[in-house]
């Protein structure tokens, strides 16, 4: 399974990249706002961070204007990858692009039919929001499940991502139900390396090895 970053928060990066656990990063309008700096800026300096895909989304919502936008967003960089949202214009979007030779994330999915529509459009990725479908009392784990089921059955060449992680449960359950992708918000992750007992073995062999040390 791969980690991308949901980030757009530079110095994120780069120490979750040192780690080797950045395989990629997301990002959307309202993630990039919150840096408070230029949007193109702030993408082509990821992409010279991180060697695996960048998603940078479009800001238009009809076909030509997304078409349009999404050619000059993947000429910034060879591992961009164009945000397009899910949409009737977004799907026209996709195979349009995806004829050029441009890779597309298909974002904002929420149920197994759109899933389909952006793999039969062919979207290089597709973004099911996991978090957001539990919050509408349904099973995301579940939509995860049936997104790789159709894909393993049809040989889609669609990779998942699964965004909306909230939590460790949240990336064990994708994990389990066969996600390519999890793409993370980096504050998540020092709560994924960390655990009560092992925070208290360490404790204690410390003090084991102080004893040892003033005999």
């Amino acid at each position: 399974m791969k980690f991308f970053l949901d980030t757009a928060n530079v110095d994120e990066i780069k120490r979750i990249n040192d780690l080797g656990l950045c395989d990629g990063v997301t990002t959307n309008p309202s993630i990039i706002n919150k840096e408070g700096r230029d949007f193109e800026e702030v993408v082509k300096e990821i992409c010279q961070i991180v060697d695996g895909p960048v998603s940078a989304e479009v800001t238009s919502y009809e076909y030509e204007d997304m078409v349009e936008e999404a050619r000059k967003l993947s000429k910034w960089a060879d591992n961009i990858i164009v945000k397009i949202p899910m949409t009737e214009e977004g799907l026209k979007a996709i195979k349009t692009l995806s004829e050029e030779g441009i890779k597309t994330n298909c974002t904002l999915i929420f149920s197994l039919s759109q899933g389909i529509m952006a793999m039969k459009a062919g979207a290089t990725f597709i973004s099911p929001f996991m978090g957001r479908v539990d919050d509408m009392g349904e099973s995301g784990k579940k939509l995860i499940e049936n997104l790789r089921k159709v894909i393993d059955i049809y040989g889609y060449d669609s990779e998942i991502i699964v965004a909306s992680i909230r939590h460790n449960k949240h990336l064990e359950e994708a994990a389990l139900a066969g996600a390519h992708i999890a793409t993370i918000p980096g504050k998540l992750f020092d709560k994924l390396w960390t655990h009560p007992l092992t925070t208290a073995g360490i404790e204690a062999f410390k003090k084991d090895w102080e004893a040892f040390e003033n005999r």
